[in-house]
């Protein structure tokens, strides 16, 4: 154990912030920190304010952590895309006339509340920069937009009467990024 309340206090204080993975590391190094301040002859109070002091603060030290979050990198990619998919969708619903198509319109505002959720859920991953915990609302935000994806895919496929050009465009990107959302939700995941 840490072997100071001081030590411990802090390291509560990052508890609170951090995966227990990265708490490990971290605490690993405060205490060794602690015991090189002991060795060089400090008494344990002295010790303990000196790592503490070296270590920095807890606060900063999780909204470090948190600014380099994958998840809050994953959710910052995911919505710096989205302009780019509108701009590849919004053409093709215009020129295949998705207005005639024959999808429920309870389906539809389905599909309209589940993307703002999605938005949102990725716009709080992504916005955290003091709270390592909210980066990880990435994983549910990017499994959202897969299923988005997905169906507006089955949408185009079963609905469409028939394919225009910009879908040639837009089919081919939101199957890219269903993939690459795909591979990085390990990632955040694990971290």
């Amino acid at each position: 154990m840490a072997g100071h309340a001081l030590i411990e206090q802090h390291l509560v204080a990052l508890a609170r912030g951090l995966p227990s993975a990265v708490l490990d590391e971290l605490a690993d190094g405060l205490i060794e920190t602690y015991e090189q301040h002991l060795a060089r002859g400090l008494d344990p109070a002295a010790a303990a304010e000196a790592a503490v002091a070296e270590f920095g603060d807890a606060g900063q030290i999780v909204a470090s952590f948190a600014r380099q979050a994958p998840g809050r990198r994953t959710a910052v990619t995911l919505l710096a895309t989205g302009p780019v998919f509108a701009a590849c969708w919004g053409p093709s619903l215009l020129l295949g006339h998705a207005w005639r198509w024959p999808i429920p319109v309870a389906a539809i505002i389905l599909f309209g509340l589940a993307l703002l959720g999605v938005v949102a859920t990725l716009a709080v991953a992504a916005g955290s920069r003091r709270d390592y915990h909210r980066t990880r609302l990435a994983l549910p935000g990017g499994i959202g937009l897969v299923l988005v994806d997905i169906a507006m895919l089955v949408a185009v496929l079963f609905a469409a009467p028939a394919l225009v050009w910009p879908m040639a465009v837009a089919i081919p990107a939101s199957l890219a990024r269903i993939g690459l959302t795909v591979w990085s939700m390990p990632q955040v995941l694990a971290n």
